[in-house]
């Protein structure tokens, strides 16, 4: 078929709130102009993220009604262990509530006070928790992931070359290795097949235990499917399964494509590691067969992993971003390219070349697209990496991007074409857009909590003013 159609049925609905541009005004002013602290009520489409935000299936609702809620051993940890151990392939499994909690139980076991970690690019929560262990969070993707106009086909691969020399380098200053599948800070690319094999090699031979950071697995196997030679007649499955058998372990968080609202889990093979990680977890999750979920929540993970590789949704997850991407191109939008699997990258530094990066073009842009329609997306640029020097100068991050993460079966085609029609709005005033100054920021993740203010009052003549006094609250 041409057409390729959103492979499930609707069974249950949620309203849609809607705003007025004056009511959009007070409440960005309100939150400090940072889309994390807007209450939900006031959000018309939300793609701040695409971590717990699917929409599950029938058979997983069903599943959650014979979870057994027992302390330990329960039934529930015994049947989701099993749909791991099958797709991994490794011997323990330990359940945690989410994916950062996954990462603080790894990091606490293995890193200690001034070690290295490589990676193709970790992602927020993972350097943000290596960090707070005192260790290195070190980066080693490929040049073209820097490129948003490349259509490099595999822009989350490890340079190879880069992580010999590396590790040559800080031998015995590196307490692991990683990759990140798909990578999330550089676009939601794909790492190749042979590049993971090849770092695979490159850690073990100089000793280094190598874990995945595996949220997405399953759109990176599809895309190794898709557009690496030799792997269009294996199944996503099998691709996942040799994948996951070239690393020592890995790290998950099931609301990515395990189409949870809440899980995530640490997988190995190293019976030392998978104790130590264990105590941990007792102190602060929860006994290992619960791990801070509760029973239901394994439930619903156990047939999540098994739906995410069904190669019908798989087809259309990607054509989805695809459809958005080309659609934002089409209007004058520059984004990164290729698509990737779970969001669209918008590319603020050339959509916005006249915000400097200290002013954070990627937060403007995702403020202007709150005010225009109601859309609120995130910012992976200067305030999500950005570094503040002690000299009190700043080093800004490489990409400015804005990332309109997708969730997963919750949104039609028609609302993506209302998103499309607002950021054609946004085009058409794009020379008023202005920068933002960061009145507060945080020790740690700053876009979470950070507080901002328009420079020059941009805001004001472009959007105009809503005074509290005459704008009626938004619903909720």
């Amino acid at each position: 078929m041409s057409v390729i159609i959103e492979p499930f049925k609707i069974k249950t609905v949620e309203a849609i709130p809607f705003t007025t541009l004056e009511q959009r005004c007070l409440l960005l002013r309100e939150a400090h102009y940072n889309l994390f602290l807007l209450p939900s009520s006031a959000i018309t489409f939300d793609f701040l993220t695409d971590s717990g935000t699917a929409a599950m299936s029938d058979v997983q609702w069903a599943a959650m009604m014979r979870a057994d809620e027992s302390y330990a051993g329960s039934k529930s940890y015994w049947r989701f262990e099993k749909v791991v151990r099958e797709l991994t392939g490794y011997t323990h499994i330990i359940p945690t509530h989410q994916g950062r909690a996954a990462e603080r139980i790894l990091f606490s076991c293995l890193l200690r006070q001034g070690q290295h970690v490589p990676n193709n690019n970790h992602f927020d929560t993972t350097r943000a928790n290596i960090e707070f262990q005192g260790g290195l969070a070190d980066d080693l993707v490929v040049a073209e992931s820097q490129d948003p106009r490349s259509s490099y086909p595999f822009k989350g691969n490890l340079d190879l070359e880069r992580l010999e020399n590396y590790l040559t380098e800080n031998a015995d200053r590196v307490a692991l290795g990683m990759q990140t599948i798909t990578n999330n800070t550089g676009g939601g690319q794909p790492a190749s097949l042979a590049n993971i094999r090849g770092a695979a090699e490159v850690y073990h031979r100089h000793g280094v235990p190598f874990f995945l950071d595996a949220c997405r697995f399953a759109e990176n196997a599809y895309m190794i499917q898709q557009r690496e030679p030799g792997q269009s007649n294996r199944s996503a499955r099998e691709i996942a399964q040799e994948v996951f058998s070239l690393a020592d372990g890995c790290t998950m968080s099931g609301k990515k494509d395990g189409i949870v609202n809440m899980g995530g889990f640490i997988a190995c093979n190293d019976s030392l590691l998978a104790r130590d990680a264990r105590n941990l977890l007792i102190l602060t999750e929860g006994f290992p067969t619960y791990g801070g979920q509760a029973a239901r929540d394994l439930e619903a993970f156990a047939v999540g992993l098994g739906e995410v590789l069904d190669p019908r949704y798989l087809e259309y997850r990607m054509a989805s971003t695809k459809y958005l991407l080309e659609g934002l191109n089409a209007i004058g939008i520059p984004t990164m390219q290729p698509a990737g699997g779970h969001a669209v990258y918008v590319d603020a530094k050339e959509f916005l070349p006249h915000v400097p990066p200290e002013q954070f073009p990627g937060q403007s842009m995702a403020v202007a697209m709150y005010l225009e329609g109601g859309v609120r997306a995130c910012e992976i640029g200067s305030v999500m990496f950005g570094k503040p020097t002690d000299d009190g100068g700043f080093v800004p991050s490489e990409l400015e991007l804005v990332r309109i993460a997708i969730p997963r079966r919750r949104y039609t085609q028609s609302h993506i074409d209302y998103v499309l029609e607002m950021c054609a709005r946004i085009v058409d005033r794009k020379e008023g857009i202005g920068g933002m100054e960061m009145t507060e920021r945080p020790p740690f993740l700053p876009h979470f909590t950070a507080k901002f203010a328009p420079i020059d009052r941009w805001i004001e003549p472009l959007f105009g003013s809503a005074s509290p006094e005459e704008t009626p609250r938004a619903p909720g």
